[in-house]
């Protein structure tokens, strides 16, 4: 007698669903996200271009934000295009490699966002804490070193959990429910067992979150209460406007990822997990941008100096046409 084990036909490409839950606002859907993306990549190329040119601009906390600013673009770059290619032309399909990839440099981008808010928040400690020797400290080759660092920690503390779940077996249901190749819905289709992964994606999530916000909450404990003893109201307003926007944006991120992966799996659907997603991975890239320049007034100077020029340049232009 012989025992038959069943075959498994592995999968080699998925159907990711999208938002089949509201099928009269596709088109709703894809002129917003579509807009929120052209504005996103504008407004993050206009803020490194402001960085750029604007000699005063050229110290640390401007050289971290050009590098958010660039992450941010790659970030939103990396779901966004698939997710306007299936609400406009309902291309659902997406290859095995292509989901591997794509969550790769999602969790990646997301990690090295996680080590860049860090350095920016150490770097508000020491301008705060340590503004004597702020310049020595935070010097150019100390910029390198942690821009550098918080993008390679990113993607090399990806990597493990990627490699393990491209050996996974996927045999049954190829329907994802989501917008994009994420963990959680991946991890549901194998037909293999999944508990060492999930217990190296936990570890590697603990790598990136426990340093990163220990760094971060501790600065600003040490930025805090500083700013405490200094006497004068004008003073603690100033100390503290410089690092606000930083706050805000290290707020809203975090509130999300660790509501997003650092919660029982059976708390909330999907539904309210594409909500998030959408929040941590469209939105916050298009808020960012706004806030730093809202709150920065170099930045705001600049921009008004740039868009004055531009503005004076035409009306000449049209001048000389028009006599």
């Amino acid at each position: 007698m012989h025992l038959h084990t069943p075959a498994w036909t592995q999968l080699t490409d998925f159907i990711i669903l999208g938002f089949p839950g509201l099928p009269e606002h596709q088109g709703l859907l894809l002129v917003l996200f579509i807009t929120i993306y052209v504005l996103t990549l504008m407004e993050n190329l206009v803020l490194i271009v402001t960085i750029k040119l604007n000699c005063q601009l050229h110290t640390p906390m401007y050289f971290f934000l050009g590098n958010l600013s660039l992450l941010e673009i790659f970030y939103v770059s990396v779901t966004v295009p698939k997710l306007l290619s299936n609400l406009l032309l309902g291309e659902k399909a997406m290859s095995l490699e292509g989901c591997m990839a794509q969550l790769y440099f999602f969790l990646s981008l997301a990690s090295s966002e996680c080590f860049l808010l860090a350095a920016m928040a150490y770097d508000r400690y020491l301008a705060i804490c340590h503004p004597l020797r702020y310049p020595a400290l935070m010097n150019h080759r100390a910029c390198a070193v942690l821009s550098l660092g918080s993008w390679l920690s990113g993607f090399l503390a990806s990597f493990p959990s990627i490699l393990m779940l491209s050996r996974l077996q996927f045999c049954s249901d190829n329907t994802i429910q989501h917008f994009f190749c994420d963990l959680p819905p991946l991890l549901k289709l194998s037909c293999t067992d999944t508990s060492t992964i999930e217990t190296l994606d936990f570890v590697a999530a603990l790598s990136v979150l426990v340093p990163s916000l220990l760094v971060t909450v501790t600065s600003y404990i040490c930025i805090f209460s500083t700013v405490a003893r200094i006497p004068s109201v004008v003073g603690k307003h100033k100390a503290f406007s410089t690092c606000a926007s930083h706050l805000v944006v290290v707020s809203m991120f975090y509130a999300t990822i660790l509501f997003m992966y650092a919660r029982p799996r059976a708390v909330g659907t999907f539904n309210l997990n594409k909500l998030v997603s959408v929040l941590y991975m469209v939105v916050a890239p298009f808020l960012n941008p706004i806030i730093y320049s809202l709150r920065n007034r170099e930045v705001r100077e600049t921009l008004g100096r740039a868009l004055g020029s531009k503005a004076n340049s035409l009306v000449f232009i049209v001048r000389v046409k028009w006599g």
